[in-house]
């Protein structure tokens, strides 16, 4: 191992779950995107036990509700550091934002288009 690298420590380990549950709580208090996404996950698990889905529906539903999570996260995340780049409206932090908030729509219509095959045939 080299000298300067730290060696490993549980106690960090956990720290680093602890940070990224700050991080969690700050983007549901901070951000309204992220409490419509917790609506709707809720609406949708409600919807899988009232409809008694599959394995496979469940774990098709995960997977893109999953999807829709991490790249709102990570439109936040981006959209944030821009901001702490430059708080004047720039074409180049734009076209990165407008990127990343693509991703979420991207992510979302997957999501939207697996619920619809998943609840339409059970509810008609």
């Amino acid at each position: 191992m080299p000298k300067n690298e730290p060696r490993f420590s549980w106690q960090s380990r956990f720290k680093s779950f602890v940070y990224a549950w700050e991080g969690l709580a700050q983007f549901l208090k901070t951000e309204h995107n992220a409490r419509i996404h917790l609506v709707l996950t809720l609406l949708v698990i409600v919807l899988c036990f009232v409809f008694k889905i599959t394995n496979s529906e469940a774990m098709a539903l995960v997977i893109v509700m999953a999807l829709v999570w991490i790249t709102e996260l990570l439109n936040t995340a981006l959209e944030k550091a821009m901001d702490f780049i430059s708080t004047e409206k720039h074409p180049q932090i734009k076209w990165v934002k407008d990127l990343a908030a693509g991703a979420v729509l991207v992510a979302a219509a997957t999501a939207v288009i697996v619920g619809c095959l998943v609840f339409i045939p059970k509810i008609f």
